[in-house]
């Protein structure tokens, strides 16, 4: 079966200003897949379980990023420490201390994002702008010397309405700035996926997670 990856990377790319970070979105995806893109350029893949991308980065090429974009639990940040490139949902000071630790015991710095709920929905891990402030100005936040906080991530509302998407990609943005002024190594507003993207890009991000738009659909009954 032939398959578009390379086009719909290609695709995308020139829709986006090289400015801009796209991370491939290959959860489900098999390691043939990812292969592919590899081939075509692409270095920067996003997992949601630890699991999944330790069995993927153990076979695929060493200079992949990866990037753990799902709900990360404190148990497992040791499987992931010695590679990833970046984790996108850092929601708690017990999370980032571990990730310290972890960092530590592998002589590295680990990039990180706060991220940050946006969407109304219940299902979206998150903090608020006030904890997430609170976190930054903290003393223990002194104390990680191996952990640098790069940025922030979101999740605009699952909803056709377009308005709703646009303004809370919006908030976030007003809240990267405003962030910013006190930390500046604060790069990544990580915001954007398949569906929406193009108007997360709009309201200023500059990291996208795109997975359908280069895969294609997800088949979450594949074993």
């Amino acid at each position: 079966m032939s398959s578009n990856i390379c086009e719909n990377l290609k695709e995308i790319k020139q829709k986006i200003s090289p400015e801009i970070h796209l991370v491939a979105v290959s959860k489900t995806k098999p390691v043939e897949a990812i292969l592919e893109a590899y081939h075509c350029g692409q270095r920067d893949f996003g997992e949601n379980k630890v699991q999944e991308m330790r069995d993927k980065q153990a076979v695929l090429p060493e200079d992949i990023n990866w990037h753990l974009i799902g709900h990360l639990q404190r148990n497992k940040v040791k499987y992931i420490a010695p590679y990833v490139y970046l984790i996108h949902s850092v929601d708690n000071m017990k999370l980032l201390k571990e990730i310290n630790k972890q960092a530590i015991k592998n002589h590295r710095t680990i990039p990180v994002l706060l991220q940050i709920k946006i969407a109304k929905e219940d299902t979206k891990y998150g903090m608020s702008f006030e904890e997430a402030e609170k976190l930054l100005h903290s003393t223990e936040i002194d104390e990680l010397s191996n952990v640098e906080i790069k940025g922030l991530m979101g999740m605009a509302t699952n909803t056709p309405d377009e308005n709703i998407r646009k303004n809370e990609f919006h908030s976030l943005k007003l809240f990267f700035d405003k962030l910013k002024k006190d930390f500046p190594s604060f790069s990544y507003l990580s915001m954007g996926m398949s569906g929406d993207y193009p108007i997360a890009i709009k309201e200023g991000s500059n990291m996208i997670r795109v997975g359908s738009k280069i895969f294609g659909e997800r088949n979450y009954s594949a074993k």
